[in-house]
């Protein structure tokens, strides 16, 4: 007789794994939007990225030339004084030397016209002295002729009045050409002057024509080789002084006024000696939104007042690096 076979228990259906894993994403999706709504809020940072700016100076020659020569290359340093470039004096020297030449007429027009002044002068004071004494003779005719009719015969009379009449007219003449002596020595005088001025603004040009450092810098770019051209007042050689070197950054509207200026700021970048610090020189009077030099997920759409800071040790830094900046002593809490 055979033996009966229990019954078997029905077997429990466990769910389909996808569903599992749905219900694990949800779950993992809350807790991750639980914790980003319900933590607590990030303090402000203490060290605020920005990078170095200059304000370059550009050499140019005023007036337009063939470049000569140009004494430094792109990254060389230079102190001030230091010759930069030259341009071709060629055609400003000539100026000078006519304007030199010109000098020289008009003088010796001032020293031919002084002459005929002279000249002038002695003829007018003869003149002078005989309309004097063809007046007296004159007088005493008709005195004469006053006192007793018929002393002194007509013709006389007429004769020194002619007389009178003509010396007059000398007079006149001689002081007239004595006018025209002074009027053209005037000329000739103010016509040194105007070459004399015109010689001074040229040999002016030819010592613009040769540039030299105003201030300590370093060449940030040449633009022009010997042999170009180069146009009136086009920049040759651009430079960064060492004093025009800074450090711009950005800090956020809650945290601008810890940085006053005058505030102490430490300055930290790749490469760059520990230590390095600035003083906060100017804070933007208004607002902006964050620049996408330094955009960021933390940063975006955050209004922020932009900074720039002196640093003690410019030569060091290289316009366009990026920079760490905070509250010297890591302040800024």
């Amino acid at each position: 007789m055979s033996e009966a076979r229990p019954e078997r228990a029905p077997r429990r259906r466990r769910p389909p794994i996808p569903i599992i894993l749905g219900l694990v994403v949800v779950l993992a999706i809350a807790a991750v939007a639980g914790w980003y709504w319900l933590r607590p809020a990030k303090a402000q940072p203490d060290r605020f990225t920005g990078y170095v700016v200059s304000d370059n100076v550009y050499m140019a020659a005023p007036t337009a030339g063939t470049i000569a020569s140009v004494q430094v290359a792109r990254g060389d340093r230079v102190a001030a004084g230091a010759p930069l470039f030259s341009l071709d004096p060629t055609t400003q020297g000539a100026r000078a030397d006519q304007a030199r030449a010109q000098i020289g007429e008009a003088a010796a027009q001032t020293g031919a016209a002084q002459s005929d002044l002279g000249r002038a002068q002695a003829t007018l004071r003869g003149a002078e002295a005989e309309v004097t004494k063809a007046q007296t003779d004159l007088d005493r005719l008709t005195s004469a002729q006053r006192e007793k009719a018929g002393a002194v015969a007509q013709t006389q009379i007429d004769q020194a009045r002619a007389a009178l009449a003509n010396a007059i007219a000398q007079r006149d003449g001689a002081r007239t050409q004595a006018a025209g002596a002074q009027s053209r020595i005037a000329a000739a005088r103010a016509q040194v002057e105007a070459q004399r001025a015109n010689l001074a603004a040229t040999q002016k040009q030819v010592a613009d024509l040769s540039a030299v450092a105003p201030v300590a810098a370093r060449v940030e770019e040449v633009m022009y080789q010997p042999g170009e051209w180069a146009s009136p007042n086009a920049p040759v050689v651009s430079l960064v002084p060492d004093d025009k070197v800074k450090v711009r950054f950005y800090v956020p509207q809650a945290r601008i006024n810890a940085f006053k200026p005058g505030t102490v700021v430490a300055l930290a970048c790749d490469g760059c000696p520990t230590g390095m610090t600035g003083k906060v020189q100017f804070v933007a009077s208004r607002p902006e939104y964050t620049p996408p030099v330094i955009y960021s997920l933390q940063t975006r759409d955050k209004l922020v007042f932009m900074v720039e800071a002196v640093p003690a040790n410019a030569r060091l830094l290289v316009p366009g690096q990026p920079m760490d900046v905070q509250l010297s002593g890591g302040g800024g809490k």
